[in-house]
């Protein structure tokens, strides 16, 4: 399809219709440039007209989603065509070239957490000829493989030989049955934008890409069930949904990248949590490949469906340690009528948690997003991407959200909150929209948050839940304890869900403060009666502080689950379990 848009005029005219770029699409080139192709930075800067871009993307990203390759030539255009578009993020641009050089590729995960690899088979020629039966050499990557062994964040980076591309639940079925015969382990991979280590190998493993695997099934619009593959796009499904008044009620900054698969495979959270719950709610079925190859077909269109153990649970949030998410079916939301976003000006902590209350108090059924933001993350989103925040000059903010059926409903709900909180002093100052242009921009300063932190060079990220009145304590005990060894401490989340980012950012990694800050944050955590992973999961970076979540007798239980299903431990090893 990329020979579509090797016109700059089709382009442009593909742009005016389109009127707008999807909030995340930084998000998306973001992922495609760092995960994709090691040498595409040099071929963006040194590429001077719009044939060499077109040759450029041909040949180096044949390989990857249309949609990303669609980003890079939005991007290489503006690069080589200077003047014809003005986006506002070309300095976003820039700090993604620079963070993709050599310098910031890690260490190997193996060496620099000395990882002894399992008795696993090593790749041979046999191998790669019977893969190649099973997939097409096209769709076999063995060079240039830093995009699938480097994880989002550059924290961890895997040493694998192979990428297999399968197209369909068969062809993964036959890919497992083989590697488990053989001994050979293997990594499933999404979207690649996991932040525990969970996606990319951590040794050699062969990883299996789901990207193809991205047709939307099916969406009844009267039930409001859709379905679809494990590598369909979280974005793609959502706008499918929305042409039939729906939406899924997952919603992710890296909505843009991340699959459907991926999602459900690490129980993703997100933004609405607080209004929809979680994916082991909304999901209804699932389909899996075991490492035998088995297909498990549990896929359902009903909420109701109380037919012995429901399975699904085990592979919502398992890493894709017990099996592959092939398919996913789930329950889609009406889309709302009305939206309003709120940015607020808060003066403390206490007055965070009591506005918190307020909303559910004053807001009740339509509030569908309460955030938090402190004054260190949210400078770190204005400044690194020159954005404009509507108020300034408070230790904290709040993003609250609602989304009902009825604007002028809606509004009169929203104001009684906001006088309530203000005749109180609990807020300060604060901005109310409903314009769509105008919510976008207010999202933005939360959703580029996680992306910008990275930019200060390394980024230690913790995703816990903490009980409300210890929310943010954590983050001035993590100041005080690394001191001058970070440039930043900060903490910003989903208040609505009790769950806390807190980030911590230095120049480069080193050992001084990696010890610093671990196991102590996860001692801390669980003193509170905390967990240490809310929503992004264990992966590889946490899993040897599961013991400060799940008891002794409960990991036992995991390990005889995971012997069962995946008894030669082929299935993304070194995860989760330690």
């Amino acid at each position: 399809m990329l020979r579509h848009f090797n016109r700059f005029s089709t382009l442009v005219k593909y742009l005016f219709k389109c009127v707008f770029l999807p909030t995340n699409w930084y998000l998306t080139f973001r992922h495609c440039l760092f995960t994709r192709k090691s040498g595409w930075v040099n071929v963006c800067e040194k590429s001077a007209n719009k044939n060499r871009v077109d040759k450029a993307v041909k040949e180096n990203c044949s390989h990857i989603p249309f949609i990303a390759q669609l980003n890079i030539l939005l991007i290489s255009y503006k690069m080589s065509v200077n003047g014809l578009l003005k986006l506002r993020s070309s300095n976003v641009v820039k700090s993604f070239f620079r963070t993709y050089k050599a310098s910031g590729i890690p260490e190997l995960t193996q060496v620099r957490h000395n990882v002894k690899r399992g008795n696993y088979a090593n790749l041979e020629g046999k191998d790669v000829a019977f893969f190649e039966s099973i997939v097409g050499k096209n769709h076999m990557v063995q060079e240039d493989l830093q995009g699938y062994n480097v994880d989002f964040l550059r924290s961890v980076r895997g040493d694998s030989q192979l990428v297999l591309r399968p197209s369909s639940t068969q062809e993964v079925s036959a890919i497992l049955k083989y590697c488990n015969e053989r001994k050979l382990a293997v990594c499933p991979q999404g979207g690649n934008t996991g932040l525990v280590g969970g996606s990319v190998p951590v040794c050699d493993e062969i990883v299996i890409s789901l990207a193809r695997l991205d047709k939307i099934l099916h969406i009844d619009e009267i039930t409001g069930i859709a379905a679809c593959e494990a590598g369909c796009i979280l974005e793609n499904l959502d706008l499918k949904a929305r042409e039939l008044g729906l939406v899924v009620p997952l919603d992710l900054g890296a909505k843009s990248s991340c699959h459907i698969g991926g999602n459900v495979s690490t129980n993703a959270g997100g933004l609405r949590v607080l209004r929809y719950g979680n994916l082991h709610g909304i999901v209804l079925g699932v389909e899996a490949v075991l490492a035998s190859g088995e297909i498990l077909d549990l896929m359902s269109d009903f909420k109701k469906d109380n037919t012995g153990y429901h399975l699904k649970h085990l592979f919502i949030g398992s890493e894709g340690t017990l099996g592959v998410v092939t398919k996913v079916s789930m329950l889609c939301a009406p889309q709302p009528q009305a939206q309003h976003v709120a940015f607020l000006g808060v003066p403390s902590f206490d007055d965070v948690l009591k506005t918190f209350r307020h909303s559910r108090q004053f807001l009740g059924e339509i509030l569908s997003s309460c955030e938090m933001i402190d004054a260190a993350s949210l400078d770190a989103s204005v400044n690194h991407f020159k954005l404009n925040s509507p108020i300034e000059g408070y230790p904290f903010y709040m993003l609250i959200e609602t989304s009902g059926s009825n604007a002028e409903h809606d509004m009169e709900k929203f104001n009684r909150f906001l006088e309530n909180g203000m005749e109180k002093g609990h807020i300060i100052d604060g901005t109310i929209t409903a314009e769509v242009g105008k919510m976008q921009e207010i999202w933005k300063l939360r959703e580029l948050v996680p992306v910008a932190l990275v930019e200060d060079g390394f980024c230690f990220k913790y995703d816990i839940s903490l009980p409300l009145r210890e929310f943010y304590h954590i983050v001035d005990v993590m100041k005080e304890r690394v001191g001058g060894l970070a440039t930043r401490v900060c903490g910003y989340g989903h208040l609505g869900d009790s769950n806390l980012h807190l980030n911590i950012c230095c120049p480069e990694f080193t050992q001084e403060i990696y010890k610093c800050i671990e196991p102590f944050v996860y001692e801390y955590t669980a003193q509170v009666k905390g967990s240490i992973s809310a929503e992004h999961g264990i992966g590889f970076l946490k899993k040897n502080y599961l013991k400060y979540s799940k008891s002794p007798a409960a990991i036992a239980k995991m390990r005889e689950m995971k012997q069962l299903l995946d008894p030669n431990g082929i299935l993304n090893p070194y995860k989760v379990l330690n």
